[in-house]
């Protein structure tokens, strides 16, 4: 008489167990999320509706960038003109060519050696062992970003101009004095020393944010190894935040054309439009002074496209050498 081997039953595929609970539970539907989150949805409602408002709205007045805009006859009632207004950027303007190539320069500087600035104060904060000092630092280094621009040029005006604090103290000493304020040719280094001063501070707050985060077993790990604070800082702490710099390298070149107005306007006069003009005061003395709206317009939305296709650019490069960038695949 034979007899009958009960076999046990069947392991899943791959030698896992039993799916979790989870993975087999059906997912809510749509309309189910919708009533399961209504509340946090109107809180957000507000928020989303200011951005609606105040973002998106408004790039419906990019229309007059085609148009021979009238303001008192209206968006509407103005006349088309198609790409009239785009033959200062197709034809080479020289007044155009002149902002565009100062921007250029400038945002060109800004990327090189302001762009690095908060990196290096947030690595010289975070190896501060004194927390206390470290917030003093902080605190000091964050105060400038809370002045105006005309605040701040005011200080640099009293500082570096021709009777401020440096040319008084060289006089006082029969030494020659130095011509900063009003100098085209020290204009790019004096806007940058101010961008430096105001926003550096500022800019590490996401740095040190990000070195808060990096696993201290690492370190110990590379300390076990005979790793020095330099080989630490190469190999450890540089590679951990690399996705931040990344992420905020690609913003910022989304605002490669848009180099600060209030900064520019308010040293203009003193240096000349050889040396300061750029894209956004372009923009206005064209549109709101001169009345050609039109041209403004196609000027501002040129520079607008060109700062989407390079964030577009820069993530999809970002991509290709394995980092997350802005978004996801």
């Amino acid at each position: 008489m034979a007899t009958e081997v009960e076999t046990p039953p069947a392991a899943p595929a791959g030698g896992a167990g039993p799916p979790r609970a989870s993975a087999s539970r059906p997912r809510a539907s749509r309309w189910a999320r919708f009533g399961r989150d209504r509340f946090l949805l109107l809180l957000g409602l507000p928020g989303l509706l200011v951005v609606l408002l105040f973002n998106y709205v408004p790039l419906l007045g990019n229309v007059i960038a085609f148009k021979d805009y009238q303001p008192y006859i209206g968006i509407y009632d103005s006349p088309w003109v198609g790409f009239r207004n785009f033959d200062v950027i197709i034809n080479g303007d020289p007044a155009f060519v002149n902002a565009l190539t100062n921007t250029l320069v400038i945002s060109f500087v800004q990327i090189v050696v302001v762009f690095p600035v908060p990196i290096a104060l947030a690595l010289v904060l975070n190896s501060l062992l004194s927390e206390r000092v470290k917030r003093v630092v902080q605190s000091i280094l964050y105060l400038p970003h809370f002045m105006s621009w005309v605040v701040v040029v005011a200080i640099f005006q009293h500082m570096l101009g021709n009777a401020g604090l440096l040319n008084n103290f060289l006089r006082a000493h029969d030494w020659a004095t130095v011509s900063i304020f009003g100098n085209p040719d020290m204009f790019l280094t004096l806007i940058t020393s101010q961008v430096i001063w105001k926003d550096a501070g500022w800019g590490t707050i996401i740095f040190l944010a990000a070195l808060s985060r990096v696993d201290v077993e690492l370190y110990e790990a590379s300390a076990v190894d005979g790793a020095s604070r330099l080989r630490q800082l190469w190999h450890v702490t540089l590679p951990s935040i690399r996705g931040v710099i990344v992420l905020l390298l690609i913003l910022k070149l989304g605002d490669v054309l848009t180099v600060g107005f209030e900064q520019i306007i308010l040293q203009q006069q003193q240096v000349g439009a050889d040396a300061s003009e750029v894209l956004d005061t372009y923009v206005y003395f064209n549109g709101v002074i001169g009345g050609n709206w039109g041209v403004s317009a196609a000027v501002g939305l040129v520079k607008g496209l060109v700062g989407v296709v390079l964030v577009l650019g820069a993530n999809k490069v970002a991509h290709l050498l394995g980092e997350r960038g802005v978004y996801s695949k």
